[in-house]
């Protein structure tokens, strides 16, 4: 997979990409991602990014040319499965969007800023667009991070274990059950009987429904879905 981000601030995501999970799966050449610094479109000698809004109105706004000559420098350089703009004011990341996103090949992803992008970006180039949640950032650079390490931890090979992945919380709509390591008993606290029974089956069982119920307490509108 390939993931291309624009941003007006690649300095401030690059740094995720370099530990951990993400630097593992670069390095094993299971995902390449490219930063494109958004700045080395402006126009003129300032290069200028932003604007005022016509109509009026706080906050300033990405112009469509510097974008347009970003994305259209990429998409001659090999096809895109997807363009994806991050904004707040988009159907929320969900389980489901990101295990069709580790099934792409190419995507860009294009972070706002300010008061957002001219909308004419999002009606010629954006074919999905994307929030992290109910609430504003400063820009799309941090939920840029968020939905790649959501996406590239689902490609095969980036996990130690794969069936890890297929445990998560949401994969079967329901979130996770709690769980247990050594010690068996700690300050008086056990972990239950059944989990060191070595019943299989059983500790299946246990665990469907304690996440049912984990799911009912805290996220019912998952079940109400």
């Amino acid at each position: 997979m390939r993931i291309d981000i624009i941003t007006v601030s690649p300095e401030l995501i690059k740094s995720p990409f370099e530990h951990s999970m993400l630097k593992r799966a670069i390095d094993k050449g299971l995902v390449e991602v490219h930063f494109h610094n958004l700045r080395d479109y402006g126009i003129g000698s300032y290069k200028k990014l932003d604007d005022t809004q016509f109509g009026g109105g706080a906050g300033m706004v990405l112009m469509i040319e510097p974008i347009d000559k970003c994305i259209s420098k990429l998409q001659s350089e090999r096809n895109y499965d997807d363009i994806i703009y991050m904004t707040p004011d988009a159907k929320t990341l969900n389980q489901s969007v990101a295990n069709t996103l580790s099934l792409k090949e190419n995507i860009i992803i294009l972070t706002g800023h300010y008061k957002g992008v001219d909308q004419r970006v999002r009606d010629k180039f954006i074919t999905r667009e994307i929030s992290i949640g109910d609430y504003v950032l400063t820009g799309g650079e941090l939920a840029a991070v968020v939905l790649c390490d959501a996406v590239i931890r689902l490609i095969p090979g980036v996990l130690g274990d794969e069936q890890s992945a297929l445990t998560d919380s949401f994969q079967d709509d329901l979130l996770s059950p709690p769980v247990y390591t050594r010690p068996a008993e700690y300050d008086g606290m056990k972990v239950p009987d059944i989990l060191l029974s070595g019943n299989f089956p059983k500790i299946d069982k246990w665990r469907e429904e304690k996440a049912y119920q984990h799911t009912k307490n805290i996220r019912p509108d998952l079940l109400d879905e």
